[in-house]
């Protein structure tokens, strides 16, 4: 992997349909501001993948970059775990 300058986050690929272009779920949890329960949030990002290496359920991690377009500020520090399909 390599060294990351910045916010990184690492999650799942959803979507590996576009060229260069990949769509991660970010999953993090939080409380609940007045329960305390434990909440899941999913949030997906857009990155940039330069040789299409990563497929549809790797985890993968992805870091903060300049704007590469509209919704894509982010690219692909590393795949973590290749998924089993």
């Amino acid at each position: 992997m390599v060294e990351t300058r910045g916010k990184s986050f690492v999650g799942r690929v959803v979507s590996d349909k576009m060229d260069k272009t990949r769509v991660a779920a970010v999953i993090r949890t939080t409380r609940h501001p007045l329960y305390g329960k434990t909440i899941r949030r999913t949030k997906k990002y857009l990155f940039h993948d330069e040789n299409n290496d990563s497929r549809v359920g790797d985890l993968v991690k992805i870091a903060e970059t300049r704007p590469l377009s509209k919704r894509k500020r982010w690219r692909l520090a590393g795949i973590v775990k290749r998924s089993q399909l």
